[in-house]
C-alpha cells in the first residue's frame, strides 16, 4: 500500500513540476495526493460505471482516504483537545455577490472575529481568533478520471448522497448541500472568475490559467490561536500587486477534497504572526479593497458597520485554503 501510494503522489508531483515554474509542491498539497493506484483507479472506475460502487464503499473509501458516511467525522478531529468542537461550516464568507438574504450574527458568536479591519491588526496589539480549522482536513483528492464523473450539481445530488452513503439531516449531508449550492451557483456571480476544482490536476490548472506558471502559494501554518485572543506580533505585507490579483482557494466540506477557486480585485495580503497559548502560529491574512460587488447583507459589514465600498474587509486564510499570486518568472 504504501508502494501505490507513493506511485501515486510522484504522478502528482510530475504534473505539478510539468506545470508549475517550481521544483517542488506545497507539503500541504502533495499530502492531499490521492493514495489511489493506477490499477485501484481502474477497479474503481469499473465500480462506478456498473453503479457498484456504494457495495464497495468502506474498502473505496479507506484505500482512497475520503471521508464517507457521518462516522468519518470523527477522524483526527481530537489532537486539539483543548478547543470546543469545530465550528458549524458555513459558505457566507464566500459568497461576496449573491442576491442579499439575512446573516445570522450567531455565526460570529461561535468566537472570535471572521472578519476585521485592518487597522484592528498591529504589532502588540490584541485580537480574536475564530475557529480555522477545515472540518474534514485529513480527505484526499480523487484521481481526476474518478472525480470527472462525479458532477458536484443539484441535479445530482441525491446520486451523491447515495455513492458516499450519507444519511439525510446528518452533517455530512448539510456539507454536501452547502457544498454544491457554491459550485452551483458560481456561474451566476457576475464579474468573479471562480470555479470549484475536484482533482489536484484541475487545482494547478485553475492556477496556470489565471495567473500563469511562475505563482506562490500561501497558506496558514497551523490552526494555533483558534478561540484564542491572540497578542500579534511582526504584520508583514507580502503582497500589494493590486493590478495583478490573486486566485483564493478554499477548501469545501466534501467526502473528497474540493476548492472553490476565485480571483477577486483588490487583494492585499500580509503575513501575521500570531503568539497563541501553545505556540506561534504564522498565519496569512488577506484584505479586499474593493467590496462595492459585495452583498448588502454580507455578515461582515453586519459585525462592521458600513456597507459595500465603503470599508475594506479582511480574514483569515483557514486551514488547508490558499492564496496564489503571481511571480516574476
Amino acid at each position: 500500500m504504501i508502494l501505490q501510494g507513493s506511485q501515486a503522489k510522484n504522478a502528482f508531483s510530475q504534473y505539478w513540476e510539468e506545470h508549475i515554474g517550481i521544483p517542488h509542491s506545497p507539503h500541504w498539497l502533495a499530502a492531499k495526493a490521492s493514495p489511489l493506484s493506477s490499477h485501484q483507479v481502474i477497479v474503481y472506475m469499473k465500480l462506478m460505471e456498473n453503479n457498484e460502487l456504494p457495495s464497495h464503499l468502506p474498502s473505496f473509501c479507506k484505500q482512497a482516504n475520503i471521508a464517507c458516511s457521518t462516522n468519518a467525522l470523527m477522524k483526527k478531529t481530537t489532537e486539539f483537545t483543548s478547543l470546543p468542537p469545530i465550528a458549524q461550516w458555513n459558505d457566507i464568507k464566500l459568497k461576496y455577490e449573491l442576491v442579499p438574504s439575512a446573516v445570522p450574527l450567531s455565526v460570529a458568536s461561535q468566537g472570535g472575529l471572521p472578519y476585521f479591519r485592518e487597522s484592528m491588526v498591529k504589532e502588540g496589539g490584541f485580537i480574536p481568533i475564530p475557529d480555522l480549522r477545515d472540518p474534514m482536513s485529513y480527505k484526499s483528492f480523487l484521481p481526476r478520471s474518478l472525480a470527472s464523473k462525479i458532477p458536484i450539481s443539484f441535479a445530482h445530488i441525491e446520486d451523491l448522497k447515495n455513492l458516499f452513503g450519507v444519511v439525510d439531516e446528518s452533517n455530512m449531508d448539510e456539507y454536501i448541500q452547502e457544498t454544491v449550492d457554491i459550485c452551483d451557483e458560481k456561474s451566476s456571480i457576475l464579474g468573479v472568475q471562480s470555479s470549484c476544482v475536484t482533482s489536484a490536476e484541475d487545482l494547478i490548472d485553475f492556477v496556470v490559467k489565471k495567473l500563469g506558471h511562475h505563482v506562490h502559494g500561501w497558506s496558514t501554518e497551523n490552526v494555533e490561536g483558534s478561540y484564542e485572543n491572540v497578542t500579534i506580533g511582526v504584520v508583514k505585507l507580502i503582497y500589494e500587486n493590486l493590478s495583478e490579483p490573486p486566485a483564493l482557494c478554499h477548501s469545501l466540506p466534501f467526502p473528497f477534497q474540493v476548492y472553490y477557486c476565485h480571483v477577486l480585485q483588490e487583494v492585499k495580503l500580509y503575513a501575521v504572526e500570531l503568539h497563541a497559548q501553545r505556540k506561534v502560529n504564522h498565519a496569512i491574512m488577506a484584505c479586499h479593497y474593493d467590496t462595492s460587488t459585495w452583498n448588502p447583507n454580507h455578515l461582515a459589514f453586519k459585525l462592521l458597520g458600513f456597507g459595500p465600498g465603503l470599508i475594506e474587509v479582511c480574514h483569515w486564510i483557514n486551514e488547508n485554503g490558499v492564496v496564489w499570486t503571481k511571480t516574476l518568472g
